[in-house]
């Protein structure tokens, strides 16, 4: 407890991270040990549309060949204009997801400034990265970012996708990407979906029919569960800042992918 006194009052860095691991590092993510039964994160896409980037997952964990939970969230807001979704070992992930949103605003209220959309990509690789010796045990988180670049010269171009590797890895993406098991399937969806100019309804659509599409051949991905009520989750990031998209609205387009798939089951 002194230890935390002596660091929160005096000058530090920027970095909410590297004020915790000389304070308190064993509240880090990953520092309380493993286990070969822990929950996995699976399928999350993303995509650019006209107004930003939408990004969404979807709701099963899984323990080897059991389903874990069936309603998990992986798609969070790490900030105003940015969006951060989990593949992975889930609990640990969410940790590094809540980690990374006290990041963000630590660094603005110390510099008095928000970073980069890259500069926020960045802080994420770098937590990616103190990950390492974790993922190294079978313990690996593999995010996806996406956000909108309040720089951009544009709305239409302002939508931004990065995807990682377990080392911190970091690699912009062009117009969409998916990560986690169901991805292969995703984003073969997503080619034959995504198009230019998409709107908000375009861009919800194709997101959620790539995840029905990763459900009908992975596993480990949930589908759409109406007889629940449980959705993907999706959010946009957009110049005003960031949303989720209700379930109501996401009853109707998944009822309408459903009838479009009854008329063309093989397609």
């Amino acid at each position: 407890m002194h230890g935390i006194l002596r660091y929160a009052t005096s000058p530090g860095s920027s970095s909410f991270s590297d004020f915790l691991a000389a304070a308190s590092p064993d509240l880090l993510p990953g520092r309380l040990g493993a286990s070969a039964a822990v929950p996995h994160g699976t399928t999350i896409v993303a995509a650019t549309y006209d107004g930003g980037v939408a990004m969404a997952g979807d709701r099963r964990a899984t323990a080897g060949n059991l389903i874990a939970q069936r309603d998990i969230e992986k798609v969070f807001a790490a900030d105003d204009y940015t969006l951060v979704g989990i593949a992975g070992v889930a609990g640990l992930a969410i940790e590094i997801v809540r980690l990374y949103q006290v990041e963000l605003e630590h660094y603005e209220k110390i510099e008095g400034t928000q970073l980069t959309l890259d500069g926020k990509a960045n802080r994420l690789a770098t937590m990616v990265r103190g990950n390492l010796a974790e993922a190294m045990q079978g313990l690996a988180v593999v995010p996806l970012f996406a956000g909108f670049d309040l720089d951009a010269p544009s709305a239409d171009v302002a939508g931004k996708i990065y995807s990682y590797d377990v080392t911190g890895g970091r690699y912009p993406e062009q117009h969409y990407h998916s990560v986690g098991s169901g991805s292969l399937f995703a984003r073969g969806a997503l080619k034959k979906l995504w198009r230019p100019a998409l709107d908000r309804a375009g861009v919800v659509r194709v997101v959620v029919e790539s995840l029905y599409d990763a459900a009908d051949d992975d596993s480990a991905t949930g589908g759409p569960d109406l007889t629940r009520g449980i959705y993907p989750v999706v959010r946009l990031a957009t110049a005003t800042g960031s949303e989720r998209v209700p379930d109501e609205e996401l009853d109707g387009i998944v009822r309408a992918i459903l009838t479009d798939r009854q008329a063309r089951p093989g397609a």
